[in-house]
């Protein structure tokens, strides 16, 4: 499991219910000096201090730009027309022009920045950010580290063949296909519980 942060160009990190300050030392423990937040809504009641708002004032004082991204690379689409039997069609969302845009715009900050794009969710499997995010910006070169609660940094290229994996081996040879299956059956249970 690679943990030199050299060798990655951008992150991307869940920010679950950790402390504030264990947050933050997670990020500058990576070298992080941008924050992507791609939550389609940026708010949280249990944890406010990861609301945008507060966290944007929080990471101004570390030295850590707050940039909020959840219109172009949220999970949740408000088209309608991204939704299959109401839920988000990861496939269809990473075709959209603000998509790519957004993607466009994170690749465009790691020149000047080292960026990490946050969620909510601990675990990179269960987000978003690994189903739909990183895999844009592995199919751009890129080479993104998912950092963990415990400060060490898993490869998505690492995290890709679970993923997979998870697909049943359906679709072995066709990653997008298999990355959307999985995305679907985890909309599928969050849409039921």
């Amino acid at each position: 499991m690679p943990n030199d942060q050299a060798t990655f160009d951008l992150f991307t990190i869940g920010h679950s219910n950790h402390p504030i300050d264990h947050f933050v030392a997670l990020l500058k423990g990576a070298g992080v000096t941008a924050l992507a937040d791609v939550r389609s809504q940026p708010f949280s009641r249990r944890s406010p201090w990861f609301s945008a708002g507060a966290l944007g004032e929080r990471l101004a004082t570390e030295g850590i730009a707050y940039v909020p991204m959840g219109d172009a690379l949220g999970g949740r689409p408000r088209d309608p027309a991204l939704l299959r039997d109401g839920i988000p069609d990861y496939a269809a969302m990473a075709a959209t022009p603000e998509f790519r845009a957004g993607i466009d715009r994170v690749i465009e900050g790691t020149r000047r920045f080292r960026v990490c794009l946050m969620c909510a969710e601990r675990e990179p499997l269960a987000c978003h950010r690994c189903l739909l995010v990183a895999p844009a910006f592995a199919e751009r070169g890129l080479r993104v580290g998912h950092l963990l609660a415990d400060g060490s940094i898993v490869a998505h290229a690492t995290i890709e063949p679970r993923l997979l994996a998870a697909s049943n081996d359906l679709f072995p040879d066709d990653p997008p296909r298999g990355r959307a299956m999985v995305s679907r059956r985890r909309g599928r249970a969050i849409k039921s519980s």
